[in-house]
């Protein structure tokens, strides 16, 4: 607080305190013999008021003149000053609960009201010595008992635990270590004072505890680019764009109070400071005309931030960069690069580029500033072209969009004006370089004949005989300024082939009669196709098309239908005839209604049957009442005639088949076969012929079972007593020998001869014999071989019998070692197993725990 503002009162006479807060002994050389309280009153402004307890313990105070060791009080607590005294020192604040108070005879009473604690101010990243005192806490019963003080609170028994503790006995509270305002900027502990039993002896007391904020924080940018943009030609004042940064220091105070400059511009066209920033707000605005894109389209700026309110001696900065681009607006029209264009097209022709015109305009490329439109506005007034616009050169096309004719125009002369997509900026004027004259000369080209009337329509009765003059069908030329032309007809496309065209005049002359009932005929018209050539060079061709629609005549009868039915072989009120039309390939009037009977001859025809009329184009065909005929077919002819002038009649026959029906007036199936003129004979033949059939396919494939059979039962080729094959034997027994068993072990021997073999007739061989043919060579075993050596004689004897063309099928005998003729023995069993001889066997010895028997019986053990 302000220390003009503020009066002290001290109550206790001895000593006084100035206005500075500075505390002074009446009298010289004052000494007491034991600590002195007093109370000390602060008033400030706006009716503030602030308490608190001194105690002084001092011997020889100094006068008042002597102001070396003063004690002042800071926002109502009361700390040592920092000047060296050499008399005495005066004790950091004490603190008083404000429940308690001192004995009448001391000077001091109870209070009514409690003590307004005021706050204890510790600066920031303090460099200590730490612990440092902060304040004394003390309860005036302590004379009379022993207290125990202690805090409570964030940052005293809560965390952050341990940056403030307090001596238990004397009270005195010390901070722990620095500060960190912008950690936590206050701390609210709570001060207790216990007797030795834990009784509370005071009211706790609210400590309130600020950190003083230092400036210990630079601004930050939240970007170190910002990017904005400002239209060309925009006035001064203009916004562009907002810069801010922030200071973590208090902003209540200098240290955090940030304010912004401009450091330097980059271009400094057209002058260095184009732009200006609020110190407080860090918009930028504009402060001079002549932004131009077209010069300078974008600038770099570099902003400084400086807290202590932008004081640089004291303050600390940093800085960002500001990219301002400079956006276009349509400042600059399009100008064409000539006021005359030419071009030639020639006529007939569409989609022909004619000639392009150039354009330039100095805006931003690509954009609706720059993209050029234009416009025809005189000179063509039919539409025979458009100018498009070239996307990447912004050049205009001009094009034709419609044939022009050099007979009619010989040359266009086009005005063409040009403007942007987007409108001009405001106080922006159009060019006169944006409107131009564009001049097109018509090329004149030999142009093909044409027909005037095309397609051409002419109508014609049909049957018209061949050699008839139908019509001429001329072409013209429309060559009117080029030298008189000669045209030549020609047959282009005639389906039916009725048709010849004069080659010189174009007389169309029947060559065939005409039939409207043809299948080239469509809807009563047939369509042909000529072609008209001139001589020009190069020559050029038209097409025409002559549409003939034929008049129907009655030259067609009528056909009856259906040409077969059936009908049941007797005739009552409940079962109908036949239903018969007819069909004539004319129209109307020479088709129906039609006209049906029954001829004279022969007289069962009119005897049997009978023709009602149903309407103009239907009858009924039945039997006459009461009249029954045998199941069969029945030829009956009918008599057709047309409406036509004359009318034509056709006698038409149907087969009518006459069969037995039952009650829904339905032909039986056996009366059905009956009717199809098969008899009861005929019927059981036929049922005969396919039981038989059925017989003879079963006996076939019976008979293909039995061979089958048969088949698998027949006995081998080989005699049973040459078959080795029920000589396998199973070799895991371990019973007796070969001399246990009854055997032929002449059978795994080599054969003395191969004559039994050759001599034996062609395609008969025993699967199991030796192939007359070189044999492979084996591996011959050494004689004293080397353990390793068994895999490897082994390994090599089944790859030389893997490639061995002579080797027998796998489910014959083989041949595993061929020892050669002429052995006495008669069996395995008959070989000498004595040790006796020249043979050394210790290498068995070598050969693993499996051949240990063996190394003992031959080796050079130690007899049993």
């Amino acid at each position: 607080m302000g220390n003009k503002a503020v009066v002290f009162q001290s109550s206790n006479p001895i000593f006084s305190v100035q206005t500075d807060g500075s505390i002074f002994a009446q009298g010289e050389g004052a000494s007491l013999d034991e600590p002195v309280q007093f109370k000390l009153t602060a008033s400030g402004p706006h009716t503030h008021v602030w308490e608190t307890v001194v105690q002084l313990s001092l011997t020889d105070l100094p006068s008042p003149q002597q102001n070396e060791n003063e004690v002042t009080t800071e926002e109502g607590k009361v700390v040592e000053r920092k000047e060296k005294t050499d008399v005495f020192q005066a004790p950091p604040p004490l603190i008083m609960f404000s429940g308690s108070g001192l004995n009448s005879s001391k000077g001091l009473r109870r209070q009514k009201r409690d003590w307004v604690i005021p706050p204890i101010n510790v600066a920031e990243n303090s460099r200590g010595p730490f612990p440092q005192m902060l304040v004394s806490i003390r309860s005036d019963q302590d004379q009379d008992i022993s207290i125990r003080y202690s805090i409570t609170g964030v940052g005293a028994d809560q965390p952050p635990n341990e940056v403030f503790n307090i001596d238990p006995v004397l009270g005195k509270m010390f901070v722990t270590k620095p500060l960190d305002r912008e950690h936590r900027s206050s701390y609210h502990l709570r001060a207790h004072a216990v007797d030795m039993n834990g009784n509370q002896v005071e009211n706790p007391i609210d400590l309130y505890i600020f950190v003083i904020d230092m400036n210990d924080n630079r601004p930050e940018f939240k970007n170190q680019v910002y990017n904005g943009s400002v239209d060309e030609g925009s006035k001064p004042g203009t916004y562009v764009m907002h810069l801010s940064a922030f200071d973590a220091d208090d902003n209540t105070t200098a240290n955090g109070m940030v304010r912004y400059r401009i450091l330097s511009q980059t271009p400094h066209s057209p002058i260095p400071n184009m732009f200006t920033i609020n110190s407080e707000t860090g918009d930028i605005v504009t402060v001079a005309p002549g932004l131009d894109r077209e010069k300078v389209s974008q600038y770099t700026i570099i902003v400084q931030a400086t807290d202590m309110e932008g004081n640089l001696n004291f303050g600390l900065s940093n800085t960002a960069t500001a990219i301002i681009t400079v956006t276009d607006i349509n400042d600059n029209p399009p100008m064409l690069t000539s006021r005359t264009f030419s071009g030639e097209v020639p006529e007939n022709r569409v989609d022909v580029v004619v000639t392009n015109l150039t354009v330039i305009d100095a805006d931003q490329p690509h954009s609706p500033n720059w993209n050029a439109i234009y416009r025809i506005i005189s000179g063509d007034p039919s539409g025979h072209f458009t100018i498009r616009t070239d996307p990447v050169t912004n050049d205009g096309m001009v094009t034709v969009v419609k044939p022009v004719d050099f007979e009619m125009n010989r040359a266009f002369m086009l005005t063409v004006v040009v403007s942007n997509q987007a409108h001009l900026a405001s106080g922006i004027q159009s060019s006169l370089q944006s409107t131009a004259g564009v001049t097109i000369s018509v090329q004149d080209v030999n142009e093909p004949p044409y027909f005037p009337t095309n397609p051409k329509h002419i109508r014609f009765e049909e049957g018209v005989p061949a050699g008839t003059s139908l019509t001429t069908f001329s072409a013209s030329d429309p060559d009117r300024l080029q030298m008189q032309q000669i045209i030549r007809y020609s047959k282009l496309n005639d389906p039916a082939d009725w048709l010849s065209i004069n080659r010189t005049n174009g007389q169309i002359i029947t060559t065939a009669m005409l039939n409207r009932e043809s299948v080239y005929v469509k809807n009563n018209i047939y369509e042909a196709t000529f072609l008209a050539t001139d001589n020009g060079s190069p020559a050029a061709s038209g097409t025409g098309t002559l549409q003939i629609y034929l008049i129907d005549i009655n030259d067609n009868p009528p056909v009856l239908i259906p040409r077969e039915s059936q009908i049941c072989e007797r005739m009552n009120k409940n079962v109908n005839g036949v239903n018969i039309t007819a069909a004539d390939a004319d129209t109307d009037p020479n088709a129906g209604p039609f006209v049906f009977e029954l001829p004279n001859f022969p007289i069962s025809i009119r005897r049997n049957w009978t023709i009602s009329r149903i309407s103009g184009d239907y009858a009924r065909l039945g039997l006459r009442y009461q009249i029954y005929l045998e199941p069969g077919v029945y030829e009956v002819p009918v008599i057709v005639s047309d409406s036509g002038n004359p009318p034509l009649s056709n006698r038409s026959l149907i087969k009518v088949k006459v069969c037995p029906c039952d009650e829904n007036g339905d032909c039986t199936t056996l009366g059905a076969v009956a009717a199809a003129g098969l008899g009861t004979g005929a019927i059981i033949s036929i049922l005969i012929c396919i039981i038989i059939l059925l017989s003879m396919v079963l006996l076939f494939v019976v008979w293909i079972k039995r061979r089958e059979k048969e088949r698998q039962t027949k006995q081998l080729l080989i005699d049973p007593e040459d078959d080795v094959r029920d000589n396998i034997l199973k070799y895991d027994e371990e019973g007796g020998g070969e001399e246990d068993q009854d055997y032929d072990l002449s059978q795994l021997q080599q054969p003395d001869s191969l004559e039994h073999i050759i001599s034996k007739p062609p395609g008969v061989r025993r699967v199991d014999e030796r192939p007359i043919i070189p044999e492979s060579q084996y591996p011959i075993r050494p004689v004293v071989p080397h353990p390793g050596d068994i895999g490897d004689f082994i390994h090599e004897g089944l790859r030389a019998a893997d490639n061995d063309p002579t080797a027998p099928p796998y489910d014959s005998l083989l041949v595993f070692d061929y020892e050669g003729s002429g052995s006495t023995a008669g069996s395995v069993s008959s070989l000498n197993s004595s040790s006796t001889g020249d043979q050394d066997y210790d290498y068995l010895n070598d050969w693993g725990p499996r051949f240990k028997k063996l190394a003992d019986m031959y080796g050079g053990g130690d007899d049993d």
